[in-house]
């Protein structure tokens, strides 16, 4: 069980923290200007950002089997590479969905995975592009009604029992939180979440637990173990013991969150999943709200775990077509030596 232990709470922490937290926010990025297109719009954000390639897939061109692979968490969340194949960066993509109203409006949403320890360069493109949405939905169990103070935590966050472990992560791995950087007091915010009495509920009706996740976590552990994925223990081991352990440890931990799409099962209850499935379907009706209300400009920001099966919503439950995508750096994988 001693050479389980370091995998299983790098599992949790990588999924919970990276890809799927519930207490801290998640992010959106790219404008859309009303008068162009919306893959012309993704592509000029796509100029500003260096290094960034644009990915103009036609869902005209996705067959059955290309269907499979735009539902996997590799759409959102990937590990970019040099040409001689070392790890350069963390990166979440911004992908962009789009259908006509009956009035013959336009409608956009924006998809951005986002992971919640990043550097802070990366939040800090996130602000420059938020002004730009009628209404930019974020995640946050909280109740409603609940402002996060620029610049700092609420007391939601601090109370919540996986605060410990995301501290942990970002001094770890030299990085920034959040919710330190993201300025939530914007007037387009909306707040598109479960409460915590809700997401309670929801947990009991679902018979799930926090220490049901923690055995399944062991147990995808030990799967992934046995296929030589997520960088291995003796992958942690060296890196912690390395002269450049930041680094090293950054890499590792990408690599397992690179892996995590199987990993997903160990939130599922008896109706899927509280902190997956229930928490995208309360944000599908609030998106409803939204575009009811009048909004064709719209952004949806969560964690990248999510993004697969609010994907998966948008295409079905609102005939969406996907637009264009563009790639951000949340983590450097690399040192000014190996840049040369």
């Amino acid at each position: 069980m001693n050479s389980v232990n370091p995998r299983w709470f790098a599992l949790v922490a990588c999924l919970i923290v990276g890809l799927v937290g519930v207490s801290a926010p998640a992010m959106q990025v790219a404008t859309a200007e009303p008068e162009t297109s919306a893959d012309s719009a993704v592509q000029d954000a796509s100029d500003e950002t260096t290094d960034k390639k644009v990915d103009q897939t036609s869902d005209a061109k996705v067959g059955k089997k290309s269907k499979k692979k735009i539902d996997e968490l590799s759409h959102f969340l990937r590990v970019s590479h040099d040409k001689k194949g070392r790890p350069v960066a963390l990166q979440t993509s911004v992908t962009r969905y789009m259908m006509t109203n009956d009035q013959g409006d336009r409608i956009t949403v924006d998809l951005a995975g986002v992971v919640h320890i990043g550097e802070k360069e990366y939040y800090e493109q996130f602000n420059k592009r938020f002004e730009d949405y009628d209404g930019l939905l974020y995640e946050l169990v909280a109740p409603e009604g609940t402002v996060i103070p620029k610049g700092g935590r609420t007391e939601v966050s601090i109370a919540n029992p996986l605060a410990a472990i995301q501290k942990t992560m970002q001094e770890g791995l030299g990085l920034e939180f959040q919710l330190e950087h993201i300025d939530y007091t914007k007037s387009n915010f909306v707040h598109a979440d479960m409460s915590p009495e809700e997401f309670g509920k929801s947990m009991k009706a679902n018979e799930e637990s926090v220490a049901r996740i923690m055995f399944r976590a062991m147990g995808q552990s030990m799967a992934m173990q046995s296929r030589g994925r997520g960088g291995g223990e003796a992958g942690l081991l060296l890196a912690m013991f390395s002269k450049n352990k930041t680094l090293r440890l950054r890499r590792v931990m990408a690599e397992q969150m690179k892996n995590m799409e199987g990993g997903m099962i160990m939130f599922e209850g008896k109706e899927g999943s509280t902190i997956i499935d229930h928490r995208n379907a309360k944000v599908m009706e609030i998106l409803r709200r939204e575009i009811a209300s009048g909004k064709k400009n719209l952004a949806i920001f969560y964690g990248a775990g999510h993004l697969p099966d609010m994907q998966r919503r948008l295409m079905s439950e609102f005939q969406m077509q996907r637009g264009g995508q563009y790639w951000l750096d949340a983590w450097k994988l690399t040192n000014r030596e190996q840049k040369r």
